[in-house]
């Protein structure tokens, strides 16, 4: 329902009734923390407000309450409202996941052409939580509103990555060789990850670099391994090393360049190629969005041909598994939906969807050529007739290239405000890549990602 009709004063008969049923969820309990700025944490879905050992999410009272205004401006008396007093009694309490009703009934014109109304917020048993009284004015006239061109609101927040934490927490953490963490950034990065207890960090670099940043910064490396390495070159033939000896189950990028980080993991004789090309993997939380979205290849292969890309759908599908996808829909991104000799990427795209249905791809399902919004979007999927199970709601994205691939990741990330996880897949172990500019909340869940891939590969380190 988009156009709300209203009821002008004179229509107005005592008895008169309406109401409204919403579903509290925790986004609401957001909403109104920042539209009121009260940060009680008792209302707040993720915090224990009372200190007993387990989240809340009381509603707030007049967050309740304020339901009672949305029939009084909808519906009875309708658009062109105003309030000119409320009473509010509370009677009990409601928490994110209850369905709520707000009523309203006509009691009383006065003289001065306002309207008295009794008001009610109930659960949907019956059970009352707010009574009061509300005296409105009314509007006069006979109008409607549509509400189609009212901005919606998306709540901020990461709760895909949570629960990506959530799933690795309790497995046995990962031994995991932490390469250069010469600064604070990836030094914090890896003592944080350790603290979550998903990788138990060995620091491989300049060893009294890594000591004065952690005192600079107040950091304790107490139970810390340090593997003392005058270069980087030497720090990152050491992290391989140590893979192959069995004393990492994983990699981490510190302060150090990408291709330093690679030269030896890529090496023909001693690195940790395996059959298949590696590829790296952006795991992104966007706000708004149902389901994690993985986005390849945007930092390791820059114009990979068929047989790569194969690889790099494959590694997608497979981390995709570990992360709790049982079957990930992927979308092969092109300018277009439709098979066109002149954009080289649709003929890549149309050969992978059709090597996934031979059973040359395994584990997932794969579409293209797609555009981006009919990837990603069921309306435009729809619109252009597309009609398949990945159309509209591809959980990966494979780019037809590094570059457009690393400007989707960097614009869901700077402009879309989502959270990116960068792992490397193929190789003998996951390698964790952070940025620079990564947060706090990007690292840890890098590590969860590569964590629960080791986990599903059967690396126990």
């Amino acid at each position: 329902m988009t156009i709300f009709e209203n009821v002008p004063f004179d229509e107005l008969e005592v008895g008169m009734e309406a109401e409204n049923r919403r579903l509290c969820v925790a986004d609401d309990l957001y909403v109104f923390a920042h539209a009121s700025g009260n940060l009680n944490p008792l209302h707040l879905p993720k915090e224990d407000g009372d200190k007993d050992g387990k989240p809340e999410a009381v509603a707030p009272s007049f967050w309740v309450g304020s339901l009672i205004s949305s029939v009084l401006g909808n519906k009875l008396p309708g658009p062109g409202t105003l309030y000119k007093s409320q009473t509010l009694r509370f009677l009990g309490r409601a928490h994110a996941g209850d369905e709520l009703v707000a009523r309203v009934k006509l009691i009383r014109k006065t003289d001065e052409r306002s309207a008295i109304f009794e008001t009610t917020v109930a659960l949907a048993d019956g059970t009352v939580l707010v009574e009061g009284e509300a005296e409105v004015f009314a509007p006069t006239e006979k109008h409607s509103f549509d509400i189609h061109d009212v901005p919606g609101l998306t709540v901020e927040s990461h709760r895909h990555f949570d629960k990506l934490l959530e799933m690795a927490e309790p497995l046995p953490a990962v031994r995991m060789a932490v390469v250069a963490p010469e600064e604070e950034n990836s030094l914090r990065g890896a003592l944080m990850a350790a603290k979550h207890t998903l990788i138990i960090p060995i620091l491989i670099g300049n060893a009294a670099k890594i000591r004065s940043v952690a005192e600079q910064n107040g950091l304790s490396l107490d139970g810390i391994d340090i593997v003392d390495c005058a270069t980087h070159p030497e720090a990152a033939q050491t992290a391989v090393t140590m893979v192959h000896e069995g004393r990492a189950g994983a990699i981490m990028k510190g302060h150090l360049h990408t291709d330093d980080l690679l030269r030896p993991i890529l090496r023909t004789n001693g690195g940790l190629k395996t059959g298949r090309r590696i590829s790296h993997i952006f795991v992104m939380d966007v706000p708004g969005l149902n389901h994690l979205l993985l986005v390849t290849d945007a930092a390791i292969n820059i114009a990979p041909d068929l047989p790569t890309k194969v690889d790099i759908v494959q590694n997608a599908i497979d981390l995709a598994q570990s992360l709790g996808i049982e079957t990930p829909k992927v979308g092969v991104l092109s300018a277009v939906e439709t098979i066109n000799p002149q954009i080289p990427s649709t003929l890549d795209a149309a050969a992978l969807s059709k090597m996934a249905d031979r059973g040359q791809i395994t584990g997932g399902m794969v579409d293209g050529p797609l555009a981006m919004d009919n990837a990603v979007s069921l309306s435009a999927a729809r619109t252009k007739g597309l009609k398949s199970l990945v159309a509209g709601q591809a959980e990966i994205l494979v780019a037809p290239n590094l570059e457009s691939g690393n400007m989707l990741a960097k614009e869901l990330s700077f402009i879309a405000h989502a959270e990116a996880a960068g792992v490397v897949i193929g190789a003998r172990c996951p390698i964790v890549l952070n940025s620079r500019s990564d947060s706090d909340k990007s690292r840890l869940a890098s590590c969860a990602v590569a964590a629960l891939h080791a986990q599903r590969v059967g690396v126990h380190i």
